[in-house]
C-alpha cells in the first residue's frame, strides 16, 4: 500500500511538473502561432513583414527568461545548477569632457551609456545565441516527451466521456499513459538543459582567461596600493622619528661635556623616540601580516581579532587546521573587513563567526544583527573581497536584507593539515 501511494504522489508531482514544462517550453512557440494567426487575418501584400518583425522581437525578448526559468527548474528539481554565463557589464566612466564611456562608445548621459552598452553585450554575448538555440530545440526535444501525460489525460476526458465501447477504450489508454508517463516525462529537461545551455569549453576556458586576467589586474593594483602603503608610513613615521632621533643623539654628544643635564634630558627623549618608533615598526608588520596568524593559525587569529572588535564576536570552529598562508591571510583579512563592516555601517552589537571543513574546502559564515542592507556595488569593498577570494576560486555569498541580519559566507576549495 505505501509502494502505491508513493508511486500515485509521484505520478501527481510528475504531472505537475510535465505541465509546467510544456508551458515554459511553448512560449515562444505561442508567440509565433500568434504571428501566423495574424498573418492569415491580416491578408495583404506587405502583410507578413510586420508580423515577422514582431515575432522575431518577441523571440529575443522571451528567449533570456525562458533559459532563465529552466535553468531554475532544473536547479530546482534535480539540484544541477547550469551557470548562466552572461557576460557582465563594466561600469560606465565619467571623462573629464562631461561624456561617459561605456567601453565602446561615448554617450552625453550615463542612462544613455548603459543602455548601449548592454545592448552591444547582449548582441555579441555567445550566451544569448545559445539561448535563442535552446528556445528553437526545447519545444521539440522537451515539450513534446512533456506534452505526453497532459495529452493522455485530454483523451482519456474526451474519451471517457463518449459512449462508445471503442472511445472508452481509447480513454482508458490514454489515461494509462498519462499515469504510467508522469514521474518521467518532464526528466528529459535535465540533459537537454545541460547539452544546450552549459557553455562549450572553449567559451569556459575564454570566460576563465578572462577572470584570471582581471584578477591578476587586481591583484597587481593591490600590490602596489600596499608597497605605496608600507612606503608612505615609514616615511611620515617611523623614517621621521628616526631622522629626529639621530639629531637628538648628535645634540646630545655636543653637549654632553657643556650641558650634561640637557645632554640627559635629549637622551631620554632619543629613548622614548626610540621605544615609539619600535611600537609603529611592529604595527606596521602586524598590518602586513599578524604574527598570531603566522605562529598560531587562522582560527586563532580570527579569535585574537573578535576580542579587539567593538562588535561582542562569537567565535566557533569544529576543527583545527592550518591552511597554505596566502588563503590564510585573505579568510583574515576578509573576516576584518566585515567586522569593521558590521560595526561602521551596520552598527552591529553581536557578531557570529562560524570556522568549518566540508568536502571541498574551507566554510566561513558571519551573521550579525546590524541593520543589513549590504550590497556588493562595483567599486565597493565587498567586490574587493570577492576577487581576493576568487583568485583562490572561492566565493562569497550575502544575505542581507534591509533590517538584518546579515549573512555572509566565505568558501575556499581547499586542502588543510
Amino acid at each position: 500500500m505505501r509502494q502505491v501511494m508513493s508511486w500515485v504522489a509521484s505520478a501527481c508531482v510528475g504531472f505537475v511538473r510535465a505541465c509546467v514544462v510544456v508551458i515554459v517550453s511553448m512560449l515562444v512557440p505561442a508567440v509565433w502561432a500568434a504571428a501566423v494567426a495574424l498573418g492569415i487575418w491580416w491578408a495583404g501584400p506587405w502583410s507578413w513583414v510586420p508580423v515577422f518583425v514582431w515575432a522575431s522581437i518577441g523571440t529575443l525578448a522571451l528567449s533570456r527568461p525562458v533559459c532563465g526559468m529552466f535553468r531554475f527548474l532544473v536547479a530546482r528539481w534535480t539540484a544541477t545548477v547550469i551557470p548562466a554565463g552572461y557576460r557582465q557589464a563594466e561600469p560606465v566612466v565619467r571623462m573629464s569632457t562631461g561624456y561617459w564611456w561605456n567601453g565602446f562608445t561615448y554617450a552625453r548621459s550615463s542612462q544613455q551609456a548603459r543602455q548601449e552598452q548592454r545592448w552591444r553585450i547582449r548582441r555579441s554575448d555567445p550566451a544569448t545565441w545559445r539561448d535563442l538555440r535552446f528556445t528553437a530545440i526545447a519545444p521539440i526535444t522537451v515539450g513534446v516527451i512533456a506534452a505526453i501525460p497532459p495529452a493522455g489525460l485530454a483523451a482519456a476526458a474526451v474519451g471517457l466521456s463518449q459512449p462508445s465501447i471503442l472511445a472508452r477504450t481509447f480513454g482508458v489508454l490514454g489515461l494509462a499513459v498519462a499515469f504510467a508517463g508522469a514521474p518521467y516525462a518532464w526528466r528529459s529537461v535535465e540533459p537537454v538543459a545541460v547539452r544546450f545551455l552549459s557553455a562549450s569549453s572553449a567559451m569556459a576556458l575564454a570566460d576563465r582567461v578572462d577572470e584570471l586576467t582581471a584578477q591578476r589586474a587586481d591583484t597587481t593594483v593591490a600590490q602596489a596600493a600596499e608597497i605605496r602603503r608600507i612606503e608612505r608610513d615609514l616615511h611620515d613615521g617611523a623614517q621621521a622619528r628616526l631622522v629626529a632621533l639621530g639629531l637628538s643623539l648628535a645634540t646630545a654628544e655636543k653637549l654632553m661635556e657643556t650641558d650634561p643635564d640637557q645632554a640627559k634630558a635629549l637622551m631620554r627623549e632619543a629613548r622614548v623616540g626610540a621605544a615609539t618608533s619600535l611600537t609603529e615598526l611592529r604595527e606596521l608588520v602586524k598590518g602586513i601580516n599578524p604574527p598570531v596568524l603566522n605562529d598560531r593559525g587562522l582560527i586563532d587569529a580570527v579569535r585574537a581579532l573578535a576580542l579587539d572588535s567593538p562588535v561582542e564576536t562569537a567565535v566557533s570552529a569544529d576543527v583545527q587546521l592550518r591552511l597554505d598562508p596566502p588563503i590564510e591571510s585573505a579568510l583574515y583579512f576578509g573576516i576584518a573587513e566585515l567586522l569593521t563592516n558590521a560595526a561602521k555601517h551596520a552598527h552591529a552589537t553581536r557578531a557570529r563567526i562560524s570556522i568549518a571543513r566540508d568536502d571541498t574546502g574551507i566554510v566561513v559564515d558571519i551573521e550579525d544583527n546590524g541593520r543589513g542592507g549590504a550590497d556588493v556595488r562595483a567599486d565597493g569593498g565587498l567586490a574587493g573581497l570577492c576577487r581576493r577570494l576568487a583568485v583562490f576560486d572561492g566565493t562569497l555569498e550575502i544575505a542581507s536584507p534591509t533590517g538584518g541580519p546579515t549573512r555572509v559566507r566565505m568558501m575556499v576549495p581547499c586542502e588543510s593539515s
